[in-house]
């Protein structure tokens, strides 16, 4: 016959019992102090509640009375909120024979993108006999970069690898602030522009 599996979580009402000792915290959040587990136990049940283990590794360990199902309520919307929200890369492709027209809507799709904080990858990619002409495709990458520079700057020259040319383009912060906190709108002398 099988045992069943403890479930995962913490360590709640009698599976405590095989601690000797805990520290214990009120329902309210005050501290009731150090004793035995039985006589915590005794003391959730009278307030119909659950004794539950917050921190398993303290000395004695502390456990707190308080509603199970609510407990772990809280516990699932923390780590939901914890989750950071990274900044997304984008992609664009244009290539060295792309007609103005069509430039112009992939400088308007990588400036949204810029503006809503993303990172913007722009691949110029070549074909067959167009690898002969980089220059071609370095051209228009250089008018994406200067129509995009108010909102955001590459983080280094364009570069060639195979038969593709790529640029990575980074939002500039929020509030025209630099990394280093001087205003970009103001010169060397601190006038503004």
């Amino acid at each position: 016959m099988r045992r069943p599996r403890p479930e995962p979580g913490p360590a709640i009402n009698e599976r405590l019992l095989r601690i000797p000792e805990v520290r214990l915290v009120g329902n309210d959040g005050s501290q009731l102090g150090v004793m035995p587990t039985r006589e915590a136990l005794e003391k959730a049940k009278e307030a119909g509640l659950d004794l539950v283990m917050v921190a398993e590794k303290a000395v004695p360990p502390v456990c707190k009375i308080v509603d199970f199902g609510k407990h772990k309520y809280e516990q699932s919307k923390l780590k939901k909120d914890k989750k950071p929200k990274g900044q997304e890369v984008k992609g664009i492709k244009v290539s060295p024979n792309i007609a103005e027209h069509d430039l112009g809507v992939q400088i308007r799709k990588t400036r949204q993108f810029l503006e809503d904080g993303d990172k913007v990858r722009v691949v110029c990619r070549f074909r067959q006999r167009e690898l002969q002409h980089p220059e071609n495709g370095r051209r228009k990458l250089d008018t994406l970069i200067a129509e995009v520079a108010d909102l955001g700057k590459p983080d280094k020259e364009p570069v060639l690898s195979g038969r593709e040319m790529t640029v990575v383009i980074n939002p500039k912060p929020a509030g025209g602030k630099t990394k280093d906190g001087k205003d970009e709108n103001k010169q060397d002398g601190g006038e503004e522009v």
